[in-house]
């Protein structure tokens, strides 16, 4: 038997052992270990493919793809490989509107009705005053993602969007809380053409896209089906890793429509670290950028894995943070079937793009944090692991409840009333309608007016109560309830899942 003496000297050794392989770990994490962390949490993760980008000091530190386009096929990911990359496209429409200013042709604190004179909310003395900057900083009063179940992926132009933001109710007083809203960077691409003649992808192709080299960058998904180097988007469906249609985000394209490559995110990211300059030439002028990054709303607390608290604000299309002692100034996006993630430390020269092709993973935030504490030289904590922990742990409370559900469908419990009673037209004054009929097995489906190609199916709970599951997974399970009156169906609640849109819908029965 080993004496304590000895058995103290040996942990010893094997904590300076660890520790010292945790500090060359640290130095050459981004040369030497990137790769093999990579090529281990697209497994533990189950995602397909992956693009990253590193920029320090005016060069790329690392650019590559990791896995592969598609789940089952060979053909890998490069970094030319088209990604879509949701709120990541909102740093271009400020910038857009941004470079419009520093040009004289408009100032941010221009009234919105300058431009759209019939544009209305609910509110009508915010409708007068609501500005660009406004609408760039998300402080109109609506909750996070309010209104998203009815403006994105839908068959909605931008106008019939911005038509329908006056029937949204703001919960909260105008300019008085941070309030993420696709619909507000709708507005903005709508006034650019008034602003510069130009639409609001002409403008971003020619004055930045083209400026920058940005030669696989595409503004809106409607051309991405000509694109044949494109990563395919992917997410769960019933727990087994699956691939989806692509989203089709026209009508809300300049805050989620963008799709480019990582090599092209590379360029744009030079150039944001360089004050705007490519080649000793001035793309975007400095004063853009530096507006960009001034805060301008608060939006909530954050508390890190080491401990730190902090607050977290939002400049102009860009989130603002404190890590370390540095500044971070911050983007991420997530649609069908896509994450991605922008990191810039400006006094660093640092950036950091992580792409991938799957919308069920919190990997380019847990990459992100880890290539972080490298360049800081902060301890390594495994992030993608922690992630990971907390998203399965997630993921299966969400399979639970759906079983449980799923038990209570196979007991054929019947419903209050007779199934055509609930067939029929609804109405949901800001979405529009819904229709109830008999599907298969003669269960109920709801169909959408502005979601074409998608379904819900209703499996009966008993009662007034049904299992409702959508057939686009983005949108998730639930349960749905029917309210009546002296015997007769009024109302039906939707709801989606809280990533979509954290509220309900009542739709009103028509007839």
């Amino acid at each position: 038997m080993i004496n304590r003496t000895w058995m103290l000297l040996i942990c010893w050794a094997l904590l300076l052992t660890q520790a010292n392989a945790q500090h060359v770990n640290r130095d050459l994490f981004i040369k030497d270990s990137l790769d093999i962390y990579m090529s281990r949490a697209l497994t533990n993760w189950r995602i397909p493919g992956a693009a990253v980008c590193i920029v320090k000091d005016d060069k790329i530190v690392l650019m590559k793809g990791y896995g592969i386009k598609e789940l089952g096929l060979a053909d890998k990911v490069t970094d030319k490989t088209v990604f879509m990359i949701g709120d990541n496209t909102a740093p271009f429409t400020a910038t857009a509107m941004l470079m419009l200013e520093a040009g004289k042709k408009v100032s941010l604190d221009d009234k919105v009705t300058r431009y759209l004179p019939d544009f209305n909310l609910d509110d009508k003395v915010a409708s007068q005053q609501v500005t660009l900057r406004d609408l760039l900083t998300h402080r109109l009063g609506f909750e996070p993602n309010q209104g998203d179940f009815t403006f994105y992926n839908t068959n909605l132009s931008a106008l019939q969007i911005i038509e329908k933001m006056k029937l949204m109710k703001a919960p909260y007083p105008f300019r008085s809380k941070w309030g993420y809203s696709d619909a507000d960077y709708t507005v903005l691409s709508e006034t650019i053409p008034y602003i510069s003649g130009k639409t609001w992808d002409a403008y971003l192709t020619d004055n930045v896209f083209t400026a920058l080299g940005m030669t696989n960058t595409i503004p809106n998904t409607k051309s991405l089906k000509y694109v044949i180097n494109k990563a395919v988007p992917h997410t769960y469906v019933d727990g087994r890793l699956t691939a989806i249609p692509y989203a089709r985000l026209e009508g809300t394209a300049a805050a989620n429509g963008i799709c480019t490559t990582v090599n092209d995110m590379g360029k744009w990211v030079l150039a944001l670290l360089a004050d705007g300059k490519v080649n000793n030439k001035s793309v975007i002028p400095a004063t853009v950028i530096s507006a960009m990054q001034q805060q301008q709303i608060t939006v909530g607390k954050v508390k890190r894995l080491n401990g730190e608290t902090g607050e977290q604000q939002y400049g102009l299309g860009w989130f603002l943070e404190s890590y370390a002692g540095h500044k971070l100034v911050m983007s991420n996006g997530r649609v069908n079937g896509y994450t991605s993630s922008v990191t810039l430390v400006p006094e660093e020269h640092l950036g950091i793009i992580v792409l991938t092709n799957t919308d069920q993973s919190q990997l380019p935030g847990a990459l992100c944090w880890e290539i972080l504490d490298a360049f800081f030289k902060l301890p390594y904590r495994n992030y993608s692991n922690q992630y990971l922990k907390a998203f399965k742990a997630q993921m299966d409370k969400k399979q639970q409840v759906d079983s449980y559900l799923l038990d209570s469908v196979a007991l054929n419990l019947q419903p209050g009333l007779p199934a055509a009673n609930y067939t029929g037209k609804y109405n949901n004054e800001l979405y529009g309608i819904m229709t109830v009929t008999r599907g298969e097995n003669n269960d109920l489906e709801m169909r959408f007016e502005h979601h074409p190609t998608m379904f819900v199916r209703l499996q009966p709970l008993g009662g007034n109560r049904f299992f409702a599951t959508f057939s686009d997974p983005l949108y998730g399970k639930a349960v749905f309830s029917f309210t009546f009156k002296s015997g007769a169906i009024t109302a039906v609640t939707v709801k989606v899942d809280d990533k979509v849109e954290r509220g309900a819908y009542e739709f009103r029965k028509m007839d």
